[in-house]
């Protein structure tokens, strides 16, 4: 079973391994995105065969990085990643999940977000995102407020005049959330202005204060995680150890660059008395 798991492990941490992975999820996609064509004939039956190739091709991998786990396979689920591949891969196989099913569908479409994981840069942004939800679920809140404030404010305001936008206060957020865009702006403007040149007022404060200030907030939270997630990436390669020598890799790697900085310094000055040497040399001979 250790010479399973040891040569499963290293299937899995080689390189041609993620990149056989990484372009069988391309090809799933592609054959995704060809069966939203209608009438392909002679082509369905091939690519239905590809279809359940697919399956065969995630169900080995699985397989395989469960069993580079050895005696303790239950260590796989404790990666998200792991759990989230796990899970997509073993839906398609959920009895009553066939033919043309919409939610086969979502699953088959899950396989695509698959690339996250062997890209370290997704993984970043994903994992910002993940952090980032309480801070936006405030934002949303303090959103909500805002549009319904000034939803009010609206149907006050137009009510009589404008029904179909401001009739409700329903139909007053929607057209304040529409207006998030800026997009109707101008016409809203035109409309008030119609009305009273005091609406202009209300406008303006709506767009400082949504498509601006809670704009900036966002960002302001997405970014904060964002550092946050490459601190703790960053934390984690620290801590890896995986040649067992009690230094963590990431300063093996550091002082094995500094080592060598080092050494190229003492070949550059060697190299500098050598010829320094060979000059005082050959101009004695000179003489």
């Amino acid at each position: 079973m250790s010479r399973v798991a040891a040569r499963c492990a290293r299937i899995v941490e080689s390189r041609p391994f993620d990149a056989v992975i990484v372009i069988i999820i391309g090809a799933n996609a592609v054959v995704l995105g060809l069966e939203t064509y209608e009438h392909l004939g002679a082509a369905t039956p091939l690519l239905r065969g590809l279809e359940w190739s697919f399956r065969a091709v995630f169900v080995a991998e699985i397989a395989v990085r469960i069993l580079a786990y050895g005696r303790r396979p239950q260590d796989f689920f404790r990666h998200g990643w792991n759990v989230f591949d796990f899970i997509v891969i073993a839906a398609a196989f959920i009895p009553g999940l066939h033919g043309e099913s919409p939610i086969l569908r979502i699953v088959r479409i899950a396989r695509v977000l698959r690339l996250v994981r062997f890209s370290p840069g997704l993984r970043t942004i994903v994992a910002a995102l993940w952090r980032s939800l309480p801070g936006v679920g405030g934002f949303l809140a303090l959103a909500m407020v805002t549009l319904y404030v000034y939803g009010m404010a609206g149907w006050l305001i137009f009510e009589e005049t404008y029904p179909e936008q401001y009739g409700t206060i329903g139909r007053a957020v929607l057209t304040l959330f529409v207006l998030l865009s800026l997009e109707n702006l101008p016409e809203l403007i035109e409309q008030g202005m119609a009305l009273s040149p005091w609406t202009l007022v209300y406008y303006v404060s709506y767009v400082l204060i949504t498509a601006n200030l809670l704009l900036n907030i966002l960002i302001a939270v997405i970014v904060n995680s964002m550092e946050e997630a490459r601190r703790l990436e960053m934390t984690e390669r620290m801590a890896s150890d995986e040649d067992g020598d009690g230094v963590p890799d990431e300063l093996d790697r550091i002082a094995i660059s500094q080592r060598l900085d080092d050494l190229r310094t003492v070949v550059a000055e060697l190299e500098r008395e050598l010829r320094i040497n060979r000059d005082v040399t050959e101009r004695s001979r000179d003489d």
